[in-house]
């Protein structure tokens, strides 16, 4: 049997005799596996800015139980006491929501209030971009959307800590008309939640019942024990008549689309790695043609062919392998390249930084195992070739 030490040195012969084409072939190989690795990485990239917005522990846990359009049944007080007696379900936190005129200084305009209890953030997964969220004992404290600073045309730092005022136009039961009712006191701005597509702030629940009394509510969120009952009780809320929507099916619709659409930019990176693997090949059947009287002198001294097909083996896994970290070190370095570019241009331009390319270790061990398999299959016919040459013939060759 033929000792490691001479399998090793002579399977790594190719980077002393054939240095340039070693090098270009597996530069080839890493050329193909950096497409794939990039591609992918663009694929978990994409994934995570769009679930990295989402709020990830009770949020998960709970249904937006919202009245139907139609009204014909409404959220109220004693819907909620309702809810809270479905089995497996722990917590109810409801959202009032009415038509106001906000006024900032000399500056007003109108935006949607909405009256949550704390609670009701983690419920929905809402955090604060700019600031905090009120807590539990806060009463005179609310929050903006940042569409509002768009509307006042106003940064953070120049409204936080401000305070605002707020008129509120109460629906007449039995009518269309509305009733003005101005909030008896100036509310401080303690935080900004990133929306620029609504206008809306959210205010202590308890602030607004203190004022006026709230006949309906328009959605609560419903937090059940463990995720294995959102199912059984979204049916319950559905038989009831309302709508319901939830962030973990949202979630795993996001997953299910993203993993596609890793797998369609994995064929396509695919397509090069074919080509690189042919290149590997034709280089493998190449070097087997020029080492055919070596391989015959090897066996007429001894070199049974079992020695033959693990040395040519050894040599192709080994360039395979090569070629796969080669690949990875091109597409992590290109993708963080340009992540450190984008983030660049975002900072100058008064965005947030972002990754538009990740890179999870677990892929790119993949990859790396997954290069020297190739290796091993692209070199199994030349070896198995190799092993099976008659010495006299592989001498006159």
């Amino acid at each position: 049997m033929m000792r490691v030490q001479d399998l090793t040195k002579l399977a790594t012969r190719m980077f002393r005799t054939r240095p340039a084409r070693t090098w270009l072939t597996i530069a080839g190989i890493g050329v193909g596996f950096g497409a794939v690795v990039i591609l992918v990485g663009l694929g978990y990239g994409l994934q995570s800015l769009l679930l990295e917005k989402i709020v990830f522990g009770e949020a998960m846990l709970s249904l937006n139980v919202i009245s139907p359009p139609s009204k014909i049944i409404e959220i109220d007080k004693a819907q909620l006491e309702s809810f809270r007696k479905i089995p497996n379900v722990e917590d109810v936190a409801p959202l009032a929501n009415f038509t106001s005129l906000i006024t900032f200084g000399d500056l007003s305009g109108s935006l949607m209030l909405n009256g949550v209890e704390s609670k009701y953030f983690a419920y929905a997964g809402v955090v604060a971009q700019h600031g905090e969220l009120f807590s539990r004992t806060e009463k005179d404290s609310i929050v903006l959307s940042s569409a509002v600073m768009k509307l006042f045309n106003l940064e953070p730092d120049e409204i936080l800590g401000k305070t605002v005022q707020f008129k509120v136009f109460i629906p007449i039961q039995g009518g269309n008309e509305v009733q003005e009712t101005p909030l008896r006191k100036d509310y401080k701005i303690i935080g900004i939640i990133e929306d620029s597509a609504s206008i809306f702030a959210y205010i202590p629940l308890d602030e607004l019942s203190s004022q006026f009394v709230i006949p309906t509510y328009e959605r609560a969120r419903v937090k059940v024990s463990d995720r294995e009952f959102l199912d059984s009780t979204e049916a319950e809320m559905i038989d009831r008549g309302f709508a319901v929507t939830s962030l973990s099916k949202t979630v795993d619709q996001a997953n299910k689309i993203f993993n596609g659409i890793q797998v369609m930019l994995a064929v396509f990176g695919g397509i090069a790695l074919m080509v690189s693997a042919i290149g590997m090949f034709n280089t493998m059947t190449v070097t087997l043609l020029e080492r055919t009287k070596e391989i015959g002198i090897m066996r007429t001294i001894g070199g049974s062919p079992l020695n033959i097909k693990i040395m040519f083996l050894t040599e192709s896994v080994l360039m395979g392998f090569l070629g796969g970290a080669t690949g990875i070190a091109m597409g992590v370095g290109g993708g963080l390249t340009v992540n450190f570019l984008l983030n660049q241009v975002a900072v100058r331009m008064g965005g947030v930084p972002m990754a538009l390319f990740k890179f999870p270790l677990k892929f790119l061990l993949f990859i790396a195992i997954f290069s020297a398999v190739m290796g091993y299959l692209t070199g199994l016919f030349p070896s198995t070739r190799a092993g099976r040459l008659n010495p006299l013939d592989a001498i006159r060759y």
